[in-house]
């Protein structure tokens, strides 16, 4: 059997230092974005707005063009950066605080709004960059440093489950949630993931993926332990899979 090489995406920077917890996930999903951009051909039209949060960091990796928006407000910035440049493929990468917490307007409006867009969020249940705090996606029960006694209903209420929120947007054409704790599951993530950039190319509206990673640092797990987590509780909560494709229905 030939030895497959491992190759270092084109869309990387030459230059990039890794600056992930140990075990973190946003390397792996990172490096799917960037084989993803290089396979459609994107690297050179393709500007990214990054926001606030260790996703923050993805224009330290690729070489492409970047713009940083203020905490939560990505997709507006990209609503602009596409509606003055709609030649231009543009997307997201954030986290789920970001995302669903205080970019929850925005997110959901560029969905409704149908924006021409792509948007990729890390869902590691947990504001990862600030310390461990309780976010829009924390498990019940689950401990943090705002939640000592573990989340409850009562005070905290439920978890947002984003994917599907995304496909309730009539502007939405695709959302999925993938997960990164297996082999197999990280190619079901590189699927998603170009099938939201596809759906930008063809004019179809909006594209999510929602991304269940790891985040063992805040979570005091190994990243074993951090991947056994996503595997047999958040996976269990939060169930990958595509929630809207209008590629199937246009079928």
């Amino acid at each position: 059997m030939a030895t497959q090489v491992f190759k270092i995406p084109e869309s990387f920077r030459k230059d990039f230092k890794y600056t992930f917890c140990p075990g973190c996930d946003h390397g792996v999903a990172i490096r799917l974005v960037a084989e993803v951009l290089d396979e459609l051909g994107l690297r050179e039209n393709a500007i990214i707005a990054a926001s606030i949060g260790c996703s923050v960091t993805i224009y330290d990796f690729l070489n492409i063009d970047a713009l940083e928006a203020p905490h939560g407000r990505a997709l507006a910035e990209a609503t602009g950066i596409k509606r003055a440049k709609p030649d231009k493929f543009v997307f997201t990468y954030q986290g789920d605080g970001d995302f669903a917490s205080i970019g929850l307007s925005e997110s959901l409006n560029a969905a409704l709004r149908g924006e021409k867009l792509s948007a990729i969020c890390i869902n590691n249940t947990t504001y990862g960059m600030t310390g461990g705090q309780l976010g829009p996606t924390t498990t019940l029960g689950q401990v943090t440093t705002t939640s000592p006694t573990g989340r409850n209903v009562e005070y905290y209420g439920y978890p947002i489950k984003i994917a599907e929120h995304i496909a309730l947007c009539d502007g939405t054409a695709f959302s999925a949630r993938v997960s990164l704790d297996t082999v197999a599951n990280i190619r079901k993530a590189k699927q998603a993931i170009k099938k939201a950039f596809e759906v930008q190319l063809k004019g179809l509206g909006f594209g999510f993926v929602e991304i269940l990673s790891s985040c063992p640092t805040n979570w005091k797990m190994t990243p074993t332990q951090a991947h056994e987590r996503v595997r047999n509780e958040m996976c269990n909560i939060f169930k990958p899979g595509i929630y809207k494709d209008v590629t199937a229905e246009l079928k």
